[in-house]
């Protein structure tokens, strides 16, 4: 069969958003929330929901100091619209889709209507994009407020004298700074514009176009505006209510949570070169255009063209900023992504013409589809590998072929559409294969596994096993056991010392011993139970869990609980 010939330019736009929409909101109310970052923020929305309190988000009993609420009040708004089970992905979704709208524009403004499509593609194209848009994290919303925040920017320093657009900018920063501490990024793209403006000056001898720079001085109100959605409304608590409590979240979120964590980070310590195997593999398949890319790059940069220098300028310094510090995180870089496709887009149509980037992106999707057939192949034959994984997540050899037929379907679509294709279309051939992989992540694979990877079934198994009448009690517990019980449930504190919690959880027992149960993580177990009467409920997401009646424990017995608390995040 021959290959099609594809729309007219006017239909492409309109139907890559109807593929990148598909693919992006395929499985949504398919799921529940998922460590390490989904049920922790579903937990503060709808604690924000049950009481009221929407000015500190909390976890259980506790405040949840590691990051600011922002994110929190966007999944409690779309609760409040949907249950929670189909709405806690939108937000993700909502900002993957905007961020996608704002590369497209500023394409369009920037180049030509004709860039626009590939710029969004070369966004949508990208491994880690796509991911985050699947996850319920804050990332997909730091990056939307980042690019939006960019937008602005750009249209005011490359376009021309733009003040609302400016304030926009300042505001999108703003907003995502509390989001996030680091959505102030956006703003630094005011460097490279002013090492533009000086280049500009040095090489063509009069002043660069543009706005002057005094009309930057309006992004320090607006960003302080930006801030002050939550900011303010905290410092008039603060200032109203000397809590030692608030005060010490306070001093937690802005300080610990913000400055000591980048500066002086105790956790994802990795090497500087760390960020440079991010971008070889969740980058794919942009990242393997760099070589393609650079030199065109470089002698667009040495004409002074503004647009380039001021959006890989930006990237260059996002990256240095994250380098610098010792903790690392992949997802730090995600807010380069959007800058990144921008500056390539107007060179796509040109390099999908070359002979040599058309083969590699069929190499590309001829490798993912051989991939998902061989994984799935090993998955429905019970390969001792695929046994061993899912032993090692207590997730039953059932899922085998469940998710084995999914990657099997996967990869002889995708290996038949680029026999369709072929090499003529690779560009087309990618999209689809993306749009398909997100389609099967997000009905088959993720949904399969959300049983296990949630611990609904461990909680219904706890249920279950001591009966509706029975109270229960969470120690050394995970915010995804809260989430999942079936019934309310008395917890003890989430960072509180073992034996601190222990103090509290034998009293409650004490009280009622035949009617209350506790719920304990197994390296958290006190010496003053009897080990006779521990019932192991099973594991999940690594961790095995113990059901301790309360008639196991010894009023008399004060010996300390193995080890401390470990429920850092």
């Amino acid at each position: 069969m021959s290959p099609p010939s594809f729309p007219r330019a006017r239909w492409r736009l309109p139907l890559l958003w109807l593929l990148v929409v598909i693919a992006l909101a395929a499985g949504i109310g398919m799921r529940l929330p998922q460590p390490p970052d989904e049920p922790r923020f579903v937990l503060a929305a709808r604690a924000m929901l049950d009481s009221g309190q929407w000015l500190v988000p909390h976890r259980g009993s506790e405040f949840y100091a590691e990051k600011p609420p922002v994110y929190m009040w966007m999944q409690a708004a779309t609760q409040r619209v949907l249950d929670w089970k189909g709405s806690f992905l939108l937000p993700s979704l909502l900002a993957a889709l905007l961020s996608l709208w704002l590369v497209a524009d500023l394409a369009r403004r920037l180049w030509s209507p004709r860039v626009a499509p590939h710029a969004m593609a070369a966004l949508f194209c990208s491994l880690q994009f796509g991911l985050m848009a699947k996850r319920a994290q804050i990332d997909m919303v730091l990056v939307a407020m980042t690019t939006l925040s960019l937008w602005g920017l750009l249209r005011h320093l490359c376009e021309r004298r733009n003040l609302p657009a400016l304030w926009l900018a300042g505001i999108a920063a703003g907003v995502g700074t509390v989001t996030k501490g680091v959505g102030f990024l956006p703003l630094l793209v005011v460097l490279p514009w002013l090492a533009w403006r000086c280049g500009y000056r040095r090489l063509r001898g009069h002043v660069a176009p543009g706005p002057a720079p005094s009309t930057l001085a309006w992004l320090l109100p607006s960003f302080l505006l930006g801030t002050a959605v939550w900011l303010a409304p905290l410092g008039w608590a603060l200032l109203r209510q000397p809590d030692p409590a608030l005060q010490a979240y306070a001093h937690e979120l802005l300080f610990k949570q913000t400055a000591t964590r980048y500066a002086h980070a105790w956790h994802h310590l990795q090497p500087a070169w760390y960020y440079l195997q991010v971008m070889l593999t969740l980058w794919l398949p942009g990242s393997l255009l760099l070589p393609w890319l650079l030199r065109p790059w470089w002698r667009r940069m040495r004409r002074t063209d503004a647009r380039l220098w001021l959006l890989l300028g930006w990237a260059a310094m996002v990256l240095l900023f994250f380098t610098i510090s010792p903790g690392k995180r992949e997802v730090y870089l995600l807010p380069m992504l959007p800058a990144l496709a921008l500056a390539s887009a107007p060179l796509l149509p040109g390099l999908l013409r070359r002979t040599g980037v058309r083969r590699y992106l069929l190499g590309y999707s001829i490798a993912l589809g051989l991939l998902a057939i061989t994984v799935g192949a090993l998955l429905v034959y019970a390969a001792p590998w695929a046994v061993a994984q899912l032993e090692r997540r207590a997730m039953p050899t059932s899922l085998l072929p469940v998710l084995g037929a999914g990657l099997l379907v996967l990869g002889g679509a995708v290996l038949g559409i680029s026999a369709w294709l072929r090499q003529r279309h690779a560009g087309a051939l990618v999209l689809v294969t993306h749009a398909l992989l997100w389609c099967v992540y997000g009905v088959v694979l993720l949904p399969a596994m959300d049983p296990y990877a949630s611990a609904s079934a461990l909680m219904q198994r706890a249920g279950a096993r001591i009966g509706p009448q029975a109270e229960l009690g969470l120690l050394a517990w995970r915010e995804q056991n809260l989430l999942q019980a079936d019934r309310p449930v008395r917890e003890f504190g989430f960072k509180r010392p073992w034996d601190l919690q222990w103090q509290d959880a034998g009293q409650w027992l004490a009280a009622a011993p035949q009617t209350r149960w506790l719920l304990v993580l197994d390296a958290a177990i006190s010496p003053c139970v009897d080990t006779a009467q521990i019932i192991d409920i099973g594991m999940s997401n690594g961790n095995r869990w113990q059901l301790v009646p309360g008639t196991a424990w010894s009023r008399t017995c004060h010996a300390a609980a193995r080890g401390a608390s470990d429920a850092e995040d």
